[in-house]
């Protein structure tokens, strides 16, 4: 996949979702005449008008919310020990045409990034401190490449778009299944179109789930395509973090570590997913991806694609930059 093949995928995604979007309003727009339901585009309106609301304030407000769970702290520009990192940013920044964004670092061990942002509170990327303790700064490079990756495709934005169509829809369908338009003589009707609204609405999410993992591997091509050596830099870096991560749940939960394990910090910053080899070495684990063999399906439930798969698309774009 080259970075066109991935802006098409993406963009069918897109109209396909918007296409089903119009589909589920024209068949709200039918039941209302047929059934003269005149309260059911009141409740629609409500539902439209609380989720924006809802997600407007989580936007402007949300990198406030995520500096207190990560607990991340800005980095003073001055600070001597960090002016490496914060020339890297800049620097990677500006081979991506990008503002530089605010230096945040999140004091978890878990080895991670991320990139965040509000018109209030600005663009801000974190490192964990757990990233700082395992990755050389080749490998931090590539990594910030792809967060830097994230801001100038602003996947922030999009995600939050179009993670409103899943929820209209359920809450619709919510509303429908236990309003007073059940006990009319149509309840039954109602029922099944509630049920209905919610099905799509879980469709709607694993189409979501599809946008943000293509998002992912354009971020990866990102730093492929603007880091010196990013593809095999960033590659390292994936192998070291499922690593770490796996290293560190496997102690926390006691027992070996399932394919199907997730992480919350994982699933919410840079990468996810935990390998079912035995992890021991970088090289070792990103040569056993190289020929790992995937299902179409696999990760379908991710946000994030399978470490294999990115392995074997970063292994694409090696020596081409």
């Amino acid at each position: 996949m080259d970075i066109y093949s991935a802006k098409l995928r993406i963009a069918t995604i897109l109209v396909g979702i918007l296409i089903a979007l119009l589909a589920a309003f024209i068949v709200l727009g039918v039941a209302t005449y047929f059934f003269n339901i005149a309260s059911l585009f009141s409740t629609l309106t409500f539902i439209l008008a609380f989720v924006l609301v809802l997600d407007i304030v989580q936007w402007l407000l949300g990198p406030y919310i995520i500096g207190m769970t990560f607990r991340t702290k800005k980095v003073d520009p001055n600070d001597t020990q960090l002016f490496w990192l914060q020339d890297m940013i800049e620097r990677v920044s500006a081979a991506n045409n990008v503002r530089t964004p605010t230096l945040y670092i999140s004091e978890i061990a878990m080895p991670n990034a991320f990139v965040y942002s509000s018109p209030v509170a600005g663009r801000r990327i974190a490192v964990t401190r757990g990233a700082l303790n395992i990755l050389d700064r080749d490998e931090l490079e590539a990594v910030v490449g792809h967060e830097v990756g994230h801001l100038k495709h602003r996947d922030v934005e999009l995600l939050m778009a179009i993670g409103l169509i899943p929820t209209i829809l359920f809450y619709l369908g919510y509303m429908l299944m236990f309003s007073g338009m059940m006990e009319d003589r149509n309840g039954g009707i109602f029922v099944i179109f509630a049920i209905l609204l919610i099905i799509v609405s879980f469709i709607f999410n694993l189409m979501i789930l599809g946008i943000n993992r293509m998002r992912e591997s354009y971020a990866d091509i990102n730093a492929a395509k603007t880091v010196p050596g990013g593809a095999g830099k960033l590659q390292t870096a994936l192998a070291k973090i499922v690593i770490s991560s796996s290293r560190s749940y496997r102690k926390r939960a006691g027992r070996a570590v399932r394919p199907t394990d997730s992480n919350f910090f994982a699933n919410m910053l840079l990468f996810s997913g935990f390998s079912e080899a035995e992890l021991m070495d970088p090289e070792q684990l990103v040569n056993q991806w190289k020929t790992t063999k995937l299902s179409r399906f696999a990760g379908m439930f991710s946000d994030h694609p399978h470490p294999a798969k990115r392995i074997q698309l970063l292994e694409k774009y090696k020596n081409q930059f």
